[in-house]
């Protein structure tokens, strides 16, 4: 082997070996950053959000054939963020009524916000639907509900959220909110009413 060959032979080794030890430093700081990442959230460890039902209006009500429903339905729903160091961004959360796990109105899409360590937000949205059609034996379900002087609905919360520790923001999860509205007919006005005087608490899901 002549000697440029040798020098040439040397100089392929050195680079590779400047290029392994390289791809070990990379390696090395990404897992020393995705360890922080991990003592940080382990540490923190952030609760989901708390969400209640605090008032339910049935302003309009009516079943008409084949099987469509018009109705009109004014909820209130607060949200609570009980982490002390670690905020919310709601990025996308959609609110519909429900009945029997079938979707009743269609989704009212809240306006995104952030909500700091601790804080507190209401929305009062209108869930309106016209004509919206239902599967048979629901209508029929909803016709001997109607009879009885009692209705049984859900309000959904469809969305996504992020966590926020400081200067570092996570990526998108999906958050899935069920609340439970108890309604009664009021039989002078035949409009139904909610009957439960207090808050009432909503499963959340992330």
């Amino acid at each position: 082997m002549s000697k440029k060959e040798c020098e040439a032979e040397y100089e392929a080794c050195r680079r590779r070996r400047l290029l392994r030890r390289l791809c070990l430093v990379v390696v090395f700081l990404i897992i020393l950053v995705l360890l922080a990442i991990l003592i940080v959230w382990l540490v923190l460890r952030p609760t989901k959000p708390q969400f209640y039902l605090q008032d339910a209006r049935v302003l309009g009500f009516n079943l008409s054939a084949p099987n469509l429903l018009s109705s009109t339905i004014q909820v209130t729903i607060s949200s609570r963020n009980p982490n002390s160091n670690i905020g919310i961004y709601y990025d996308r959360l959609d609110v519909y009524a429900a009945y029997k796990d079938q979707q009743i109105t269609p989704a009212f899409s809240l306006l995104p916000l952030y909500q700091g360590h601790k804080d507190i937000d209401v929305w009062s949205p209108y869930l309106s639907g016209s004509f919206v059609p239902i599967a048979p034996f629901l209508c029929s379900s909803l016709a001997q509900d109607e009879a009885s002087g009692f209705l049984f609905l859900y309000v959904k919360i469809d969305g996504r959220l992020r966590w926020k520790v400081g200067d570092w923001t996570s990526g998108g999860y999906h958050i899935f909110v069920d609340c439970p509205a108890f309604l009664a007919f009021d039989n002078k006005s035949g409009a139904p009413v909610i009957r439960f005087q207090h808050m009432a608490s909503c499963s959340v899901d992330v």
